[in-house]
C-alpha cells in the first residue's frame, strides 16, 4: 500500500446509532482535508483511523499495516485532538521531555530531537515557559510539537484552528504544510477556508457519509457555471435572501455584494446578476444543497 491510507466499507455504530456509513476512501501522502460540519462523523473516522475506536466493520490499512495491528499503527500516528491539553505545571521543555519518556525515546534522542521541533513550531525561546501560561495558538503548536516527536508517518490533526486569532490561523495552516511534505498530514475541519488554503486532495462528509472525495479543483468543476453575484441594496437583501440560496455577502454603506444560487435550475436572474468564478465555500453550499437537498447551512 505505500504511504497512504486505505478504508474500504469502513462502518460504525454506537448502539443502533450508526456514525460511520460505508466509508471507502483512499488518503494519500501530503496535506489531506476532511471537511463537515460539526457532528459529520470527522471526529468518529479520526478516532477510527488512530485506533482509538474500533471499527464494527470493514478494512483498514496505514501505510501497509492493517488495522487489527493495531499497536504497530500507534507507533506510526501522531493525533492532536480538538480538546488537546497537556500538564499546565510543566514548562514547555518539561512536558515534550516528559511526552518523549512515554513515546520510548532515549534520553539521547530526547535531548537531538525535542530542540529541533520547539524551534520548528517557533518555541524555541519558550523553553521554561508554563504551558498553562501559553496562549491558545502557542499550545496548539506545542500540541504539534508533540504528536511528531516519535517522528509518526501520519499525523491526524481535529479542528486545529478553531479559536485561534487570523494571525495564528495562518501560521499554523502554513506549519501543516510544512510538516506534510514528508508524511501524511489528517486535516480534519468545519473550517471551509483552512481546506481551500492548504489542501489539494479532500474529502467531505455528511451525517456519516463520505458525500465527495476528490481533488479542490474538482469540486469547484461541480459548481461552475451555478454561482452568481450582484450588486443590491440593502432594502432589496432581504428579498433576496428569501428567492436564493445565498453563499456570501460583503456590506459596502447602503450596498451589498451577494453571491447566491439558484434554488431550481429553471429559476430566473434578477437584473444585474451575472455568473461568477466559483470558490471553495461556494462549491461546498452547492454540494450539500444539490447532493442533500440541505439549504440550513444557507
Amino acid at each position: 500500500m505505500g504511504t497512504q491510507i486505505w478504508l474500504e466499507d469502513v462502518n460504525k455504530f454506537y448502539g443502533s446509532k450508526q456514525a460511520l456509513k460505508d466509508i471507502d476512501l483512499t488518503i494519500p501522502q501530503g496535506m489531506f482535508g476532511l471537511l463537515g460540519r460539526n457532528g459529520a462523523g470527522k471526529t468518529t473516522l479520526m478516532k477510527v483511523i488512530a485506533t482509538l475506536l474500533p471499527a464494527s466493520s470493514g478494512n483498514i490499512d496505514v501505510c501497509g499495516v492493517p488495522i487489527k495491528s493495531a499497536g504497530r499503527v500507534r507507533e506510526m500516528i501522531g493525533y492532536l485532538p480538538q480538546d488537546f491539553s497537556m500538564y499546565g505545571n510543566m514548562t514547555v521543555y518539561e512536558a515534550m521531555d516528559y511526552l518523549g519518556v512515554l513515546s520510548g525515546l532515549s534520553k539521547a534522542e530526547r535531548k537531538k530531537r525535542i530542540p529541533e521541533l520547539l524551534e520548528r513550531v517557533n518555541l524555541q525561546n519558550n523553553y521554561r515557559t508554563k504551558v498553562k501560561a501559553m496562549s491558545g495558538g502557542m499550545r496548539r503548536r506545542l500540541g504539534i510539537a508533540q504528536a511528531i516527536l516519535h517522528d509518526p508517518e501520519v499525523l491526524i490533526v481535529d479542528e486545529p484552528t478553531a479559536g485561534l486569532d487570523p494571525e495564528e490561523r495562518v501560521r499554523f495552516r502554513n506549519l501543516l504544510c510544512e510538516i506534510a511534505e514528508e508524511r501524511i498530514v489528517i486535516l480534519s475541519t468545519h473550517i471551509v477556508g483552512d481546506i481551500e488554503a492548504t489542501c489539494e486532495n479532500i474529502a467531505i462528509m455528511d451525517a456519516g457519509e463520505i458525500i465527495f472525495k476528490g481533488t479542490v479543483s474538482e469540486l469547484l468543476s461541480l459548481a461552475d457555471g451555478n454561482i452568481y453575484t450582484a450588486d443590491i441594496s440593502r432594502m432589496e437583501l432581504e428579498k433576496v435572501k428569501q428567492e436564493y440560496l445565498v453563499t456570501g455577502m460583503l456590506t459596502q454603506g447602503n450596498h451589498v455584494t451577494v453571491r447566491f444560487l439558484l434554488k431550481n435550475p429553471v429559476q430566473n436572474l434578477f437584473e444585474g446578476a451575472k455568473g461568477c468564478e466559483v470558490n471553495v465555500e461556494d462549491a461546498y453550499m452547492y454540494l450539500m444543497y444539490r447532493e442533500r437537498g440541505d439549504a440550513s447551512c444557507f
